[in-house]
């Protein structure tokens, strides 16, 4: 009886320590929300303007993006800026069809005047490290921006973000995303918050507070000589954005956020295409944290600088708290209805723990970040369950993906499909998915689906035993497992159903072979 009694203690002990843990970063969320409202007003400025407009170099990384190509080549050209002090390169590393669409649009926005350099790669060494070290070499430009292939720039954002390097001490200057797609779905709807929660509170935060924030990989603009300073693009991480924006910034170099310029870009429609996106980020984060982590922590910066970087690089921590509370539910239930009867104050640190769970999870920093962008709160406060729902339900592809990035090697950079969807596209983009190489494990889904079948279990339990308080967060919980493995295997099937995937190309020679087209 003792050691059952000793087992008992050590399971409830666990699931307590996860909720306090997931608390603790849920709390900073709350901390983030603070900041933001502390120094809002505290927004860049520009301080002067270029007497003569410098020379800027477009960098559009791209591979097998034969969807939006020329979409992005075109939306590069029509930028608003001088043309002699412009230069746009198109950095394929593509092995189908795009490599054809992308030379051709490439010849023919030469042919009108603008200078476009078409850089292909026969392998993908370093992936887009590698693509945008091998463009830099030969780059022209004193000022480097960087779209990726689904974003469409507006026409005067250089215009707007280039004056603010007149600052010699800026290194990179960060634009917004907006989302060319939100009310495509539900899920392209909940991915818009969650991003919207990034940019709006987490950036505004970190960056007016004088924290490090980080480079988001595109919609954004370096100063070369910063790149250099910090080393470079690195490939031993699959987030070369957030790995060289701590390096640059523990150089000194000074970072500027500009939420009021935004650049546009597709959400990924498809549940297998948000889970390998889910899956890249979390997997870098955590490379990031092992590779940074100890040098940042170990500088002379200052302790809100190391307390921000550290909850910033360890947030892929709370995937697998996730998982384990989730795995430890049915237990701690058990727990609480048959060994803490009658022990009020276990069975209240009980109902505690889900209720914080939930709330810091969310709300807070989401409703805020809606009511900065739309200036109300109300028709985004009715998705909040679902964010929850969804974050929950893609903790094991990403719990999966952190334990890799931490443990296991670099691997390798997989693209986020793209089918050059826009506003309310209906189906057609569906016809296109056929075509592209899904990158979720057969395996993964069914284990989420269990996952799901075990919490509605808990959800019967929990109703069975007359706990209302749980009843509505595993809910939740069970939905969102059942969601994501749901439009997992649809997406699968779709796929093998509308198109045989295209033939891959034979592998690539062992050394690179780079064809460069100049005007």
């Amino acid at each position: 009886m003792g050691e059952t009694s000793v087992s008992y203690q050590i399971i409830l002990t666990i699931h307590l320590l996860v909720c306090l843990t997931l608390a603790v970063y849920g709390i900073h969320r709350y901390s983030l929300v603070y900041l933001y409202y502390k120094y809002r007003r505290n927004t860049p400025r520009k301080t002067a303007c270029f007497v003569q407009r410098p020379r800027v170099t477009i960098q559009l990384p791209m591979f097998n993006e034969q969807f939006v190509a020329r979409r992005i080549i075109e939306a590069a050209c029509k930028i608003d800026y001088p043309r002699d002090r412009l230069e746009i390169q198109v950095l394929d590393d593509s092995t189908d069809e795009t490599v054809d669409i992308a030379r051709e649009t490439c010849e023919q926005m030469r042919a009108a005047g603008h200078n476009v350099v078409f850089i292909h790669r026969t392998n993908r060494e370093g992936f887009k490290a590698g693509a945008l070290a091998e463009g830099l070499k030969t780059a022209t430009g004193e000022f480097i921006f960087i779209f990726d292939a689904d974003f469409i720039p507006p026409a005067d954002i250089l215009e707007h973000m280039v004056d603010h390097f007149v600052d010699p001490r800026v290194g990179m200057v960060q634009a917004r995303w907006e989302h060319l797609n939100r009310e495509q779905s539900l899920l392209t709807k909940t991915q818009a918050i969650l991003l919207d929660g990034h940019f709006v509170i987490e950036h505004a935060a970190r960056n007016r507070s004088g924290r490090f924030m980080s480079f988001n990989g595109t919609a954004g603009a370096w100063r070369r000589s910063c790149i250099e300073d910090a080393g470079g693009w690195h490939h031993d991480t699959l987030t070369e954005d957030l790995d060289l924006s701590y390096r640059a910034q523990l150089k000194g170099w000074k970072f500027l956020y500009l939420p009021e310029i935004t650049s546009p870009a597709e959400l990924p429609p498809e549940m297998n295409a948000f889970k390998s996106q889910q899956h890249r980020w979390a997997k870098g984060g955590a490379q990031t944290c092992r590779k940074l982590l100890p040098s940042i922590l170990a500088s002379r910066m200052p302790w809100r600088i190391k307390v921000e970087a550290f909850f910033h690089l360890t947030s892929w921590v709370s995937y697998f708290l996730i998982l384990l509370l989730t795995m430890s539910m049915l237990p701690a239930l058990f727990l609480k209805t048959h060994i803490f009867a009658d022990n009020v104050l276990m069975r209240t640190l009980f109902d505690i723990s889900i209720i914080l769970i939930a709330t810091c999870s969310a709300s807070t920093f989401y409703v805020a970040s809606q009511r900065e962008v739309f200036r109300t709160w109300g028709e985004s406060l009715k998705y909040l369950p679902f964010l929850m729902s969804l974050g929950v339900g893609v903790s094991m592809n990403n719990a999966r993906a952190a334990f890799e990035g931490f443990f296991g090697r670099s691997g390798e950079f997989v693209r986020t499909p793209k089918f050059g969807v826009a506003g309310q596209a209906g189906t057609e983009w569906m016809k296109r998915s056929g075509r592209q190489k899904l990158d979720a494990k057969r395996i993964q889904a069914w284990c989420e689906l269990a996952m799901g079948l075990y919490l509605a279990s808990c959800v019967g339990y929990t109703i069975y035993e007359k706990m209302w308080i749980g009843v509505f967060f595993l809910t939740l919980f069970s939905i969102g497992y059942l969601y994501v493995a749901g439009l997992t295997f649809y997406g699968q099937y779709h796929a093998v159903r509308s198109h045989a995937p295209a033939a891959q190309n034979g592998p690539a020679p062992a050394a690179t072979e780079l064809v460069h087209e100049r005007a």
